[in-house]
């Protein structure tokens, strides 16, 4: 009985090892930073949150790809014809809770992605321009 429950207890440990990987965190990189990426091209802005938000106001530089969407456009490909892996995806949605869940699925499918903490109505206030 004790060999069974370790190697259950191995085969957790690494099953959780495994996924903590993924687990996304707000990135650290500066609002600066952020839009200094964008403007040299280095980084796309992705606004996870839904078109019905969206068409209520989106930034400027941002492209619509809603959380709601994300896996099946990742399944179908529609991701990886969008958005090329070598670019730095920063993803913003309302309050900085979607975007995290957004990071998780695009780190999976090998993006180089960093969540940000500030919400839509943050980064505008923060100077990057809306979407007239």
């Amino acid at each position: 009985m004790p060999d069974r429950m370790w190697n259950a207890l191995t085969i957790a440990a690494v099953v959780i090892a495994a996924n903590a990987g993924f687990a996304a965190e707000h990135t650290k990189d500066t609002l600066p930073q952020v839009k200094e990426a964008l403007g040299n091209g280095k980084a796309v802005l992705v606004d996870v949150r839904e078109k019905s938000e969206w068409n209520e106001g989106h930034l400027k530089q941002a492209t619509l790809l809603p959380l709601s969407d994300l896996d099946s456009q990742i399944r179908s490909g529609a991701v990886a014809k969008s958005y090329a892996k070598d670019k730095v995806l920063y993803v913003h949605c309302a309050a900085g809770g979607r975007c995290l869940q957004a990071a998780d699925s695009l780190k999976k499918a090998g993006y180089d992605v960093r969540p940000l903490a500030q919400g839509y109505d943050e980064l505008v206030k923060n100077g990057f321009p809306v979407a007239k």
